[in-house]
């Protein structure tokens, strides 16, 4: 793994309703050695968190301070790209094998009132032998946070510093993350992030959000934990590029296993409005 620094009822080729404003729930970087890849086994992440870590070189608030203004940088910047996000879910046999699949792709666009939409631009027929998924059916994805840790955010959290671990060339600082109260009405994010160890900033996060009621997820589909990769963009942004979640869907038939992936591809500054003239 090379450098890697959250009911619309449309048919396909429409558009469909984009909210990212998920937030109403709630040092300048080295040169890249290149691409995050995903885990080649899509072996969902057991962090092996340590009780009583080495203290880091590196004040642990200096290190919160850093890496959640980065968060707040890049959920800005991000705003002002297009992008394309392939969403998969598929079922596996009792040999672990791929047994059927629900895939679309939908590209960022900016419509005629100004607002942002995913537009469909590439759906296969569905494959799927136990679950029967619709387009928005996929609505609460498109409301997970992309960055679970602005600076606004901060107050609401307790963070632990939980030591060290290798991702690749990268060396990382784990945190573990857990809201200091959860409401009925909001979701918090609770999980473990990594921090790159030099440029001080999230790159990957592994965790679900939570309310007072339970964990926050679709009703037709199971994931509510996400593993989350993050890539450089134009040599100056780390979002975001690929989420997985496996879990076990249950029913009246017997369990079966299910996966999600989301990748995002061709992300590009959207057109900057122009400017009138004085």
């Amino acid at each position: 793994m090379a450098k890697m620094h959250s009911n619309c009822g449309l048919p396909a080729g429409l558009v469909l309703a984009l909210m990212l404003a998920f937030g109403a729930l709630p040092g300048s970087a080295q040169a890249p050695q290149g691409p995050l890849a995903p885990p080649s086994k899509h072996e969902v992440t057991r962090v092996p968190l340590e009780t009583a870590p080495e203290p880091p070189p590196i004040p642990v608030a200096e290190m919160i301070r850093r890496f959640t203004q980065k968060e707040d940088e890049f959920q800005r910047e991000r705003s002002d790209y297009s992008y394309r996000r392939t969403i998969r879910v598929q079922e596996f046999d009792q040999d672990a094998k791929a047994a059927g699949e629900f895939e679309v792709t939908t590209e960022l666009v900016i419509g005629a009132d100004g607002k942002r939409y995913e537009r469909v631009v590439a759906q296969a027929p569905s494959t799927l032998k136990r679950m029967k998924l619709a387009l928005e059916d996929l609505e609460m994805l498109a409301r997970i946070p992309a960055f679970s840790l602005p600076t606004g955010e901060l107050s609401h959290y307790d963070l632990t510093y939980a030591g060290k671990q290798p991702i690749d060339e990268l060396n990382t600082y784990i945190f573990r993350v857990k809201p200091r109260q959860i409401e009925r009405k909001r979701a918090y994010f609770e999980g473990v992030v990594w921090v790159d160890d030099q440029d001080l900033l999230i790159v990957k996060t592994f965790g679900k959000w939570v309310t007072e009621i339970g964990d926050v997820s679709s009703p037709e589909l199971p994931f509510s934990t996400f593993e989350t990769y993050r890539q450089l963009v134009d040599g100056k942004y780390w979002f975001p590029i690929y989420t997985r979640s496996d879990d076990t869907l249950k029913s009246k038939n017997g369990e079966v296993r299910v996966r999600l992936t989301m990748r995002w591809s061709d992300y590009k500054p959207l057109p900057r409005k122009s400017q009138a003239n004085p």
